[in-house]
């Protein structure tokens, strides 16, 4: 990994440039075919899955504790990242060749995008009232650590910082063992 930027020290700013990064892929994605669309698409569902679990076990958690209604707030939130994950989830077993995967990968991003807009409206904006630049900073620091040891790939039902914490080291490790031997045997890209 490269040096932090400054920009990535902020646990908002960090999850925003994420959200761009996010937008960029389907835009490759959707650009590409062959051997360039299956690259770009791996690139995608590995940010998206280590993106939502990281969400899950340190931003999730700030805000029901710290934000007025973040209970709400994140039940709402959680049941978009279910959805999607289960979208994601069918795609990630599809040949991005296959005639149903752009169509099926558009109503993902419409709905991706939208969980993002919601997050940076609902949610982001109260963190950043409701922290401190040293713990947006903690919690940037701590989002980058679960981003490491995070399952590469979509599991639907673990959108909770308990299911992650039991099932996700399990899920990361058969996930990044997938991602092995596929990249072994040239499906990496």
């Amino acid at each position: 990994m490269a040096g932090i930027t400054a920009s990535d020290a902020d646990v908002v700013a960090l999850l925003m440039r994420q959200h761009g990064d996010i937008r960029n892929l389907f835009d490759e994605v959707e650009r590409t075919s062959g051997d360039e669309r299956r690259a770009a698409f791996r690139r995608l569902v590995h940010l998206l899955a280590v993106h939502e679990t990281a969400e899950e076990e340190v931003v999730h958690p700030f805000t029901r504790a710290s934000v007025p209604d973040g209970g709400k707030i994140v039940d709402d939130r959680l049941a978009e990242e279910r959805e999607a994950k289960e979208v994601l989830s069918r795609l990630d077993g599809m040949d991005p060749d296959d005639p149903k995967f752009l169509p099926g990968l558009l109503a993902l991003r419409l709905d991706v995008m939208a969980h993002a807009r919601a997050e940076e409206r609902y949610e982001f904006n109260h963190i950043r009232r409701s922290a401190d630049q040293a713990r947006l900073a903690s919690m940037a620091t701590a989002l980058r650590a679960a981003e490491a040891m995070a399952p590469t790939h979509p599991h639907p039902g673990t959108e909770s910082a308990a299911k992650n914490m039991a099932l996700g080291p399990i899920a990361a490790v058969m996930d990044r063992t997938r991602d092995a031997v596929r990249k072994a045997m040239g499906k990496d890209g």
